[in-house]
């Protein structure tokens, strides 16, 4: 894999860059988590399941892999996420 992504996901810097970006508070989220849950995934104490990654996304309004995507590229540069989009694509195809 290119070191243009990192090994270790970074999802609290993720989550919290996209939902400062749309403007919400981690008050925002209380329809699916309490404000404690948010901040605890923004200080990188705890890891959400896959449920509460898709509940967290229907809040910022992106799709699950996106708010994913965004945890595993060291930054936002339209080239990484093209060569992640396009491993991904890859890798799908050639499972199926």
């Amino acid at each position: 894999m290119s070191d243009a992504f990192i090994s270790n996901n970074d999802f609290a810097s993720a989550l919290r860059s996209i939902r400062k970006f749309k403007g919400l508070s981690q008050e925002d989220f209380s329809t699916t988590s309490s404000r404690t849950y948010v901040s605890t995934l923004e200080r990188n104490l705890k890891s959400p399941t896959l449920n509460k990654v898709e509940n967290i996304a229907e809040v910022l309004d992106v799709h699950p892999l996106t708010l994913l995507a965004l945890s595993y590229v060291r930054n936002a540069d339209a080239s990484v996420v093209d060569s992640l989009l396009s491993l991904i694509s890859k890798e799908v195809s050639e499972l199926k």
